[in-house]
């Protein structure tokens, strides 16, 4: 069974050991329950537990038996939370360990290039694509534009609107 990535701790949030973390699953309230016991990167962090789990504004706040005070949650900062992949069952959901490489291809079969990474944004996820002719172009993760993903046959199906390929090109 394979770890995914689920959060990255990000900075210190008062004196009583809470940190903000950039969230990295679509059930963050299965994934960060308290006594929820998560895996570290690098590994000499952790595992952590989690004592608390709560909302300020649009950012996600975490609290860990294992960490206190301030001090205790700046020693944390930059630490990757890891669970298994099938803890939690996430539906439609990819890690971008599933994507990278893929071939992307229009609906029409035109091939584009190649997934080089995925980036979260608050809105919706971005498919980083290297394109065939050179530079990079992003692509919004959802249905509409990204009508298949097909892991087992190594391709992504998009639907781009006009120009959207041609946004981030280097």
């Amino acid at each position: 069974m394979n770890d995914v990535v689920v959060a990255r701790i990000g900075k210190p949030l008062g004196l009583k050991g809470e940190v903000t973390v950039r969230v990295h699953t679509d059930l963050p309230q299965e994934r960060f329950a308290v006594g929820a016991v998560l895996a570290t990167d690098p590994a000499d962090r952790g595992p952590l537990t989690i004592r608390g789990a709560r909302m300020q504004g649009m950012i996600q706040v975490l609290a860990f038996d294992e960490a206190h005070d301030r001090e205790g949650a700046e020693a944390l900062r930059g630490t990757t939370l890891l669970a298994p992949a099938d803890a939690v069952e996430e539906d439609d959901a990819w890690y971008e360990s599933d994507l990278l490489g893929l071939t992307v291809v229009t609906v029409d079969g035109a091939i584009v290039g190649q997934v080089s990474g995925l980036q979260d944004r608050p809105a919706q996820d971005l498919l980083e694509v290297t394109l065939v002719g050179g530079g990079t172009a992003y692509v919004p993760f959802v249905e509409q534009i990204v009508p298949e993903v097909d892991v087992a046959g190594g391709r992504v199906v998009i639907d781009p609107p006009p120009g959207l390929l041609e946004l981030g090109e280097d």
